[in-house]
């Protein structure tokens, strides 16, 4: 049987370091928001989900992103808090759509007409809490000026971007939502929806929290739509200020040019 822990400090404050023992820190064999499971156990579920997407769903892609990519199976376990019938057909529709959307294949490249916008990209630098960081210009997004499916391929190349950069012992990113200068015209529920179901679905347990920056008035409505499709995960969600990205996120030396005036 897995022992859930659920540690996570309270949105908007920081994170401050606590003293543990070497024993401690050994009980807690994986991080937050996963389960205690001893590492010949983990191995075993691992083997199951594999065997058992080999045998029910032998269509699917092999290699990275496919249904052998033992890395893969063990972040969905962690997900599903180790069940495996719960892991396999989440699992199951991830390598379908990362197959789809091509994302082993994604590059610089593939992606430029729709990065060449700017209305997002991963920054240079970690947070203070060294967490890799995804930022979105929501002013420069118009729906349908480009498709949606190159769209998606521009998310999925940035949030495995982001997850490359993770330091060791990080697990999640940080995404900033920049709405200054944000109009109707903006709006676009479709790709609104896509980015929650993709951080359910395809990246569960990636972001670890969502700054909603400077949200003018006419963004209320968009939030009341978007809200009941964030179920659990809308406690992640921060509106806030620039001058709090400032001061409670970044360094001088790490804060994005487009937040220091």
């Amino acid at each position: 049987m897995a022992y859930c822990l659920k540690l996570q400090p309270p949105l908007g404050h920081h994170f401050k370091a606590v003293s543990t023992s070497k024993k401690s820190n050994q009980i807690l064999k994986f991080r937050i928001n996963s389960c205690a499971v001893e590492p010949e156990n983990v191995h075993k579920l691992v083997v199951e989900v594999r065997e058992k997407l080999e045998k029910e769903h032998n269509t699917l892609p092999v290699g990275k992103n496919g249904r052998d990519d033992e890395d893969m199976i063990l972040w969905f376990l962690k997900d599903r808090n180790f069940s495996v019938e719960d892991a396999v057909p989440k699992l199951t529709k991830a390598i379908r759509w990362r197959h789809e959307v091509g994302v082993s294949e994604l590059s610089e490249e593939s992606v430029k007409s729709v990065a060449e916008t700017g209305k997002a990209y991963v920054h240079d630098f970690l947070d203070i809490y060294g967490r890799p960081v995804l930022i979105v210009e929501a002013s420069k997004h118009f729906p349908g000026k480009h498709k949606h499916s190159e769209d998606e391929m521009l998310s999925a190349f940035l949030i495995e971007k982001a997850l490359s950069k993770l330091p060791d012992g990080k697990q999640e990113i940080l995404g900033i939502i920049d709405l200054r200068g944000f109009r109707t015209q903006n709006t676009d529920i479709k790709f609104l929806t896509f980015m929650i179901d993709a951080f359910y679905c395809y990246y569960p347990r990636r972001l670890s929290q969502v700054l909603f920056v400077e949200a003018p008035f006419v963004f209320q409505p968009v939030w009341q739509l978007v809200k009941p499709l964030l179920r659990s995960s809308s406690p992640l969600v921060r509106f806030c200020s620039v001058e709090t990205v400032r001061e409670e996120y970044f360094t001088d030396d790490t804060l994005p040019a487009k937040f220091r005036s």
